[in-house]
């Protein structure tokens, strides 16, 4: 019996239909997750771990895309839906606390690897359960989609089941993050390039907000990294240059935030609309959205990172705080994180609209060249010249009397007014 017939268990969704506030709950869950990953690396930041951490942030994000995936073309807050959203968020949860032990057991308590492995291993099952139950009709055609799933899986497992990293087998650590690397592979290589699994994008307007708000979401949490990164829970003492790079801190956010959705977050959204055809359309999903959001995640999750270790400098600074100075992969990772931002921006610019502005460009050299240049100097210092750069790029931008800017904008009011209208109407007629 297809899904159609069994609204209990499963409800397909409309093309209309639009993120529901259990799925906003749900990408909290994951976006914390996210974030997570920033603590583990704040502690000790060489580039292997980096490495790790951005494997695990990629194992994460392809959780979180086939579960927004599963609630395009499902209603996520009908019949069993939200029972297999709670068990993924309870897993999650758990993930999370293996991740300081995924990599390197410690002693004492259950093993790290396996407790990863398995909650892995339950998140992406259910992914599949529903995958290849929700119709009777497609099984054959969703049992190929799962086949990448099931090889990740496997991988993760085997990574798991590797014996703990000791002196004699130095080189488990290495071997158990190339695993991962090989599973992040089949995920993003493999599995969308499965063809005739009967899965397509049944709500464009769905589809773009869902990602639209995870991006949100993460931008949001960077800003808890002012107060964690400060430490002022442990009782430092507020000073004014603290005060000052929390404010630089949220100025940069700002601007991040401007960048996407002022125009380029409704241009992507217009153009899944008008994408009529559904290969096409499941094409420009996966390219703008699945592949390209994740550097957009990545690079917000690199900031956070970056702006906590320096407010962290700047607190626990021994001497005048004015003058500390960040250290190590610090002045990289803030730079970086917004500069791998900022060109992913202008790779989705391109992706829909086929332009590239010179402005960002210009942005993204200046930035570059501050990279070194700011080498050993105060992190306010810093800070503020990030700041500077990125507000420039956004006041530049309102200034410049863009046409694409105000056609996209405009068309975004209309449709908005549209469907007030509609609601309205309905409501009038039936409440």
């Amino acid at each position: 019996m297809s899904a159609v017939r069994q609204p209990g268990r499963f409800l397909p969704a409309a093309p209309g239909s639009r993120v529901t506030r259990l799925e906003l709950f749900y990408d909290l869950v994951f976006v914390f997750a996210f974030l997570n990953v920033t603590t583990l690396l704040s502690e000790n930041l060489k580039p292997v771990t980096l490495l790790g951490g951005a494997v695990v942030l990629a194992l994460l994000w392809w959780c979180w895309v086939s579960f927004a995936a599963m609630g395009n073309y499902l209603r996520a807050d009908q019949g069993v839906v939200p029972l297999i959203g709670a068990v993924t968020v309870a897993a999650l949860l758990v993930l999370m606390l293996s991740l300081p032990e995924a990599f390197d057991d410690r002693p004492g308590g259950p093993p790290g690897p396996l407790v990863f492995a398995a909650c892995y291993l339950v998140i992406r099952g259910l992914q599949v359960f529903v995958l290849v139950t929700r119709s009777r009709e497609q099984r054959g055609a969703l049992w190929r989609l799962s086949r990448p799933v099931i090889v990740s899986m496997a991988l993760i497992l085997a990574a798991a089941l590797l014996p703990p990293v000791s002196t004699h087998w130095p080189w488990v650590s290495w071997l158990r993050l190339g695993l991962w690397v090989a599973a992040v592979g089949v995920e993003f290589v493999v599995g969308p390039r499965t063809r005739n699994s009967g899965l397509t994008v049944v709500s464009a307007g769905h589809w773009a907000e869902r990602y639209a708000l995870i991006l949100l979401i993460a931008l949001g949490e960077s800003i808890i990294a002012l107060g964690t990164g400060a430490k002022l829970t442990l009782g430092l003492p507020l000073t004014w240059p603290v005060v000052v790079a929390a404010v630089l801190g949220v100025a940069v956010i700002a601007a991040l935030w401007w960048m996407y959705f002022d125009v380029l977050a409704s241009a992507l959204e217009q153009k899944m609309h008008r994408t009529r055809d559904a290969a096409q359309r499941a094409v420009l999903a996966r390219t703008a959205y699945t592949y390209l959001h994740l550097p957009l995640i990545t690079g917000v999750i690199l900031f956070a990172l970056g702006l906590k270790r320096y407010l962290t400098t700047i607190a626990e600074a021994r001497g005048d705080a004015w003058l500390a100075r960040p250290a190590g992969l610090d002045d990289g990772v803030l730079f970086g994180g917004v500069i791998i931002y900022l060109t992913t921006l202008l790779a989705l610019e391109w992706r829909v609209v086929r332009r590239v502005r010179p402005a960002p460009v210009v942005t993204l050299v200046a930035l570059v060249v501050a990279v070194p240049a700011v080498s050993g100097w105060p992190a306010n210092i810093g800070l503020a010249l990030l700041a500077l750069i990125c507000v420039a790029l956004v006041l530049g931008g309102m200034r410049s009397g863009d046409p694409l800017r105000r056609e996209v904008r405009q068309t975004a009011l209309e449709e908005q007014l549209a469907t007030e209208h509609d609601q309205s109407e309905w409501r009038r007629r039936n409440l």
